[in-house]
This record gives C-alpha cells, sequence and structure tokens, in this order.
C-alpha cells in the first residue's frame, strides 16, 4: 500500500513532521509513506491551472499514484496553515486527484486541544473535494502538549502511540476496503 503525507507546518522541528516520520517508520511493513513537499507549490492560481507549473504536476501525480492521504497539520488561527489549504486547492481542480481517495486527517500542538479546530475546517474542506475521511467517532488524532510526548525527533508517548496503533490499523483496512469496492 502506498500512502502520501502532506505535513501543513514548514518548520524545522514541526512537530506534524516527527509524528509522520515517526508513522513511516513504526507501520513500514503495512504501507509505504512518501512525504510530499508542499512547501514548494506556488499559490493556486485559476490562470495556469490548464498547463500548471512542474511541482504542481509531479505533486498530483504522487497523489494519483497513491492508495490512500495522511494530513498532518498544526492549528494556527484556529484553522489550517495556508500551505496545507493551498495543496489542497490544486488537488481540487481539473482531474482533481484527491476526488475518492481515502485521507486520514491528524494534527499535532503544544496546546491542550491537540489541532481539534484546524481538523474540523479540514474535514470540511475534504468533504467538499470529495475526499473520503475515516470517520472521526473514535479515530480522530488530536495529539496535545507535543512538547512533552515528542523526544529527539519522534513521539514516545505510549498511551499515544498505543491509541496511534488502532486508528492506522482501522485505517488500512478501510483503504482496503474501498480498495476491494472499487475492483
Amino acid at each position: 500500500m502506498k500512502i502520501v503525507a502532506l505535513v501543513g507546518s514548514l518548520r524545522k522541528d514541526s512537530f506534524n513532521m516527527q509524528l509522520v516520520k515517526t508513522i513511516k517508520e513504526r507501520y513500514s511493513t503495512l504501507f509505504d509513506l512518501d512525504i510530499a513537499d508542499i512547501g514548494i507549490l506556488p499559490y493556486y492560481n485559476e490562470d495556469t491551472e490548464v498547463a500548471p507549473p512542474r511541482e504542481v504536476e509531479q505533486f498530483k501525480k504522487a497523489i494519483t499514484k497513491a492508495d490512500a492521504v495522511l494530513i498532518s497539520t498544526p492549528e494556527y488561527n484556529w484553522s489550517t496553515p495556508g500551505v496545507l489549504k493551498n495543496a489542497l486547492e490544486w488537488l481540487a481542480r481539473m482531474e482533481k486527484p484527491i476526488a475518492g481517495k481515502p485521507v486520514i486527517p491528524m494534527g499535532v500542538t503544544k496546546g491542550g486541544l491537540g489541532t481539534v479546530r484546524a481538523q474540523l475546517h479540514l474535514r470540511q474542506v475534504l468533504l467538499s473535494i470529495q475526499a473520503i475521511t475515516l470517520p472521526p467517532a473514535g479515530n480522530e488524532i488530536l495529539i496535545g502538549f507535543a512538547n512533552k510526548k515528542f523526544e529527539n525527533g519522534k513521539l514516545k508517548h505510549e498511551v499515544t502511540l498505543e491509541f496511534l496503533d488502532e486508528v492506522m490499523e482501522r485505517f488500512v483496512g478501510f483503504v482496503r476496503e474501498l480498495s476491494d469496492k472499487e475492483e
């Protein structure tokens, strides 16, 4: 199984990137995970969507080839960062490679609410662009107090890792189930 991750933080020591790298390593026997560099994408511009820049074409191609998408977002001003919204704008237009694609949103923050407001907005956007998300009940990965749960660039908090194991197992099953329905 091939999954492409979008990380909504460009910060060098981003906890969201650390989470994605933890997932890449921890579940390497379940799926291959590539991390898309959404920071290199130009701002979405309808004037260029018919013949987008090379970076956009490569990004869309990676999403098209993936079986699923993982999105890890911080929370900026109670919502998702502009860089992530920009990436989703490119995916929502023309051939719409994210439409019908299974997506799992998640997020990390130093605060106590674990990106809940950002993920609410993200789920609205994903619904509008016809991505298919794992139902949120019991599957919301909202990691708060990040500075107490990450060490040396990896998620180390055992309770959170156990929950992550459960949710990722359900997500892999969800992706396989959707794939089986398509065949």
